[in-house]
């Protein structure tokens, strides 16, 4: 049984009896969990996501799950299982489904790889740092196309790991426009959602690395964007390098995903494999 105590930041604290004990979030007074291990990571998920309906995660404490993850402090012995790296391009390998209420992720990135600037399909999104460093690379939408209600005040707050300066704006017409730039380091959480924008994810340091994703609904297809142009399109279907710890079976046949960075016209609006222009 977790114990409250009250302090201003999310730490660690151990009692007498040596209990990890959480304390609140900076943003907010109730306790959050302190997971140990990946595994009790995933329990405290799914305590708290398998009951929602596939519109109910705003009402959720959205900081109160990001906290959890920024607590856990990574462990390659709790996911080395997941680490699948593949020769340039970033690999998607699921640790739990979810019980279809979310999908929980492990991306693994060589050096130098990028994802496409993309959308999430309606789903929030939360990635934590496992190994390495990452930066992530917040878009506007272009022509004002995106999601235009507003988000719940506490789902627009900076995390407590927050380190992004507001990035410089392009004034090509045509070209996306980079609102946030943000260094990722071990460790550190990240959240994003449709109506905050659009993003790309990248590795740019010389090492290998690693990253958690949380996504609340799952979602197959989404929608990636020419930086240079803007113009998007309908991603294909989504699918995983490897699952529960296995690597999935690769035929010449098999389409690759719009999401890979080997995929072909990653950065152009063109229809392949079934894929529909925006």
């Amino acid at each position: 049984m977790l114990k409250k105590q009250k302090r201003k930041n999310s730490t660690k604290i151990m009692n007498a009896s040596t209990e990890t004990v959480c304390v609140p979030h900076e943003s907010t007074t109730r306790p959050t969990a302190c997971p140990k291990s990946l595994s009790d990571l995933i329990n405290f998920l799914h305590s708290h996501l398998d009951d929602k309906g596939i519109n109910e995660m705003e009402t959720v404490d959205v900081d109160k799950i990001q906290a959890a993850m920024e607590a856990y402090v990574s462990n390659i012995q709790d996911w080395s299982q997941f680490r699948h790296f593949d020769i340039g391009r970033y690999t998607r390998n699921l640790v739990d489904s979810g019980n279809g209420k979310f999908n929980l992720m492990i991306l693994c990135w060589p050096e130098g790889v990028a994802s496409p600037i993309h959308d999430h399909a309606g789903s929030h999104c939360l990635m934590k740092v496992l190994e390495g460093g990452l930066k992530e690379t917040r878009y506007a939408w272009p022509d004002e196309k995106g999601p235009k209600s507003a988000l719940p005040l506490s789902l627009l707050l900076p995390s407590i790991t927050d380190q992004s300066t507001p990035a410089s704006v392009t004034e090509k017409k045509g070209c996306m426009e980079v609102t946030k730039e943000t260094p990722l380091q071990l460790d550190q959480v990240a959240y994003i959602h449709d109506k905050i924008g659009l993003h790309r994810v990248s590795n740019p340091t010389n090492a290998p690395s690693v990253s958690l994703h949380l996504y609340c609904p799952p979602y197959e297809t989404c929608k990636t964007f020419d930086e240079k142009t803007s113009a998007c399109r309908g991603s294909g279907r989504a699918v995983f390098y490897s699952e529960n710890g296995v690597v999935k079976g690769r035929s010449s046949t098999t389409a690759a995903s719009p999401m890979d960075s080997k995929s072909p016209c990653v950065n152009e609006a063109c229809g392949v494999h079934g894929v529909k222009n925006c």
